[in-house]
């Protein structure tokens, strides 16, 4: 029961205190679940945000199903999944209530301007976080960089996932048919 309710907290604080979105949430995500509660290790967390990231959905929610369900089971999962909605179900209601009553305030719509902005820099940082731990050697950086040209043109995210999973596949392959010494099994 202790562990359910640390999923609880640990992300409905994540939850209550991240401006952004689910990227701007990954940082907070990892200091929580690395260092703070070791629940795991750096190669578990990035292996947990490369599948949380390539499946449907919001990577802070995906992200919290896997992390609680790893630790706790489905009870786990259902915890750490409500403790990171929660915060923006009821902050959405009161903005909803909020705002009907302010309208066209210039006050706000400038805060909401700063808000973007301040959530840009979040997910900047995350992206400077992950990267500094994934991209080590160049093939990492040239998957990373066919991804990021993929999807600037214009093909879907979709596409990009299925490339750099490809192109992991393969790499795998060889270097396995190299360390055989040619020989495949």
């Amino acid at each position: 029961m202790k562990l359910l309710m640390q999923l609880f907290a640990a992300f409905f604080k994540i939850g209550l205190f991240t401006i952004g979105g689910g990227l701007a949430m990954l940082p907070l995500i990892q200091k929580a679940v690395v260092e703070e509660y070791q629940w795991m290790d750096e190669d578990e967390m990035i292996d947990c945000l490369a599948i949380c990231q390539s499946i449907p959905g919001v990577v802070a929610i995906n992200s919290a199903t896997y992390i609680g369900y790893k630790k706790k089971g489905m009870l786990g999962a259902i915890a750490a999944s409500c403790g990171v909605i929660l915060p923006s179900f009821i902050i959405i209601i009161l903005a909803v209530l909020f705002l009907g009553q302010v309208g066209d305030n210039r006050y706000v719509s400038g805060a909401f301007t700063s808000i973007t902005a301040a959530s840009c820099a979040l997910i900047l940082f995350a992206a400077y976080k992950l990267g500094k731990q994934i991209l080590k050697d160049k093939f990492s950086w040239v998957v990373t960089v066919i991804c990021f040209l993929m999807t600037v043109v214009g093909i879907t995210a979709l596409w990009a996932i299925i490339f750099g999973a490809l192109a992991g596949l393969i790499l795998f392959w060889h270097q396995k048919y190299r360390l055989k010494g040619g020989k495949n099994e």
